[in-house]
């Protein structure tokens, strides 16, 4: 980031750039709460999860807010005003990465009376890590500016798709086995859904880094990793 003449524009850039670092933050802990919430079936971890997404829609209001008053008072060019419209970018896809780790908390609620299937989460426990890892890398490179991370990030969703592939089949097969796994299993496939969905964003704002840093996009088609037996079973992606 330049340093400008008028040293009130820097420090709304910096502003903007802290209460993106916050909200990575906070998303990141909403993630791994809501993991380790459906994982233990712990209610209250849940709530908390839950009661967190307030200021993390607090913040994005606040950043959407401070980048256009800085366009309408700046009339920025170049890469200035690619700041301006990548805060309000990521902000907004953070603030859905916690609104999905949201949904994992409300997700447990529903099933802390329900009897756990404990081989159940092991596919779930796998995607939370590379969900969590590719969040990190993603916000990294915004605060580092760094492409090559970028699109290690890019190129690396496709592993969180296949997994999500693999986790459908197994629990799929655990309802088959036992219809009383049903009601769990499914709250679970809402999970994993979530968590994929996660990898989209953090997919999004690496995108956005790229076109901040080269003001170039991305190609639209992301690399995929859903199998056929995956599209035949839900129909989900196919033509």
């Amino acid at each position: 980031m330049s340093d400008h003449i008028i040293k009130s524009y820097d420090r709304d850039l910096e502003n903007m750039g802290r209460r993106i670092s916050e909200m990575g933050g906070l998303a990141e802990k909403m993630l791994a709460d809501s993991m380790d919430a459906l994982t233990n079936l712990d209610s209250d971890l849940a709530h908390r999860v839950i009661a967190a997404d307030h200021r993390l829609d607090t913040l994005h209001r606040e950043i959407e807010e401070s980048a256009v008053l800085t366009i309408a008072r700046r009339q920025p060019l170049a890469v200035d005003l690619r700041e301006c419209i990548v805060a309000i970018r990521i902000s907004g896809d953070i603030e859905r990465i916690g609104d999905l780790a949201k949904n994992i908390a409300k997700r447990t609620l529903k099933i802390v009376s329900e009897s756990p299937v404990a081989r159940a989460a092991v596919g779930l426990r796998s995607m939370h890590e590379i969900a969590a890892t590719q969040l990190k890398d993603a916000l990294d490179a915004y605060a580092l500016r760094d492409i090559e991370r970028a699109r290690a990030v890019w190129e690396n969703d496709a592993d969180l798709d296949a997994l999500e592939d693999s986790v459908f089949r197994d629990l799929l097969t655990f309802m088959m086995e036992d219809p009383r796994n049903i009601t769990f299993c499914t709250h679970l496939l809402f999970c994993s859904k979530n968590l994929e969905r996660i990898g989209d964003h953090t997919t999004n704002i690496a995108e956005t880094v790229v076109y901040l840093v080269t003001g170039e996009t991305m190609p639209v088609d992301r690399p995929k990793g859903r199998g056929a037996d995956y599209v035949a079973t839900t129909g989900e992606g196919a033509p």
